[in-house]
């Protein structure tokens, strides 16, 4: 079953049981700027463009990350590698390799993860051949489908309960929808949460379709 909620995760998570969820995939805000939203504005949807001055101001703090590994057995943290005071060490990382170079886009992003597996795993997809070519994004952060698939399919078993505290475009719910995983996803911006809640209906009317 798939649940998007339209609120602050920390307080929900509050109120959850320890290891509630199999596991966590996250992608909080960074913290480094609107700089790196502003580099590829142009295919950014209006709501994506009005948020841009306040996106990525406010970074998770010690009351999320102790909130956050109580609530789930493991986790995967994109961005992980900014948050290593919190987080600790990390014996297995995922490397998301976007193929891409150049001065405006990073090369690829880094997940921060507590699993004790083979130091470094690498997800070769480029960017251009991802499944979001082609779809105007409302998410700066906007991640494809397909690597929430990897993740899932690597990484969780079936039955798994799935969480994610920023859900952010959706992708993460319409791959589980896609593999039959159980997600409780939070997102605390209306609109992103309403353009994600569209995004998933959209998707799972398609499929009826077929």
């Amino acid at each position: 079953m798939i649940n998007l909620h339209n609120r602050d995760c920390l307080e929900a998570m509050r109120e959850m049981p320890d290891n509630a969820f199999d596991l966590a995939i996250v992608d909080p805000p960074y913290g480094i700027g609107k700089w790196s939203a502003t580099a590829t504005s142009k295919k950014l949807s209006p709501v994506s463009l009005e948020k841009i001055s306040d996106w990525d101001s406010e970074v998770p703090n010690k009351k999320y990350w102790d909130q956050l590994k109580r609530v789930s057995k493991n986790q995967i943290v994109w961005g992980g590698n900014y948050f290593f005071e919190h987080l600790g060490n990390c014996y297995h990382s995922i490397i998301w390799n976007k193929y891409t170079r150049n001065m405006h886009l990073s090369d690829g992003e880094i997940a921060w993860t507590s699993f004790k597996k083979k130091a470094v795993r690498i997800y070769d997809k480029h960017l251009a051949g991802t499944e979001s070519t082609g779809v105007t994004r409302f998410h700066p952060t906007q991640k494809p489908i397909c690597l929430y698939e990897f993740l899932l399919d690597q990484y969780a078993e079936k039955g798994d309960r799935i969480l994610d505290t920023h859900l952010g475009s959706g992708s993460i719910a319409i791959a589980c929808h896609n593999l039959g995983f159980s997600l409780e996803g939070y997102e605390l911006d209306e609109d992103y949460y309403r353009a994600a809640c569209n995004r998933l209906a959209e998707h799972q009317k398609q499929l009826r379709l077929f």
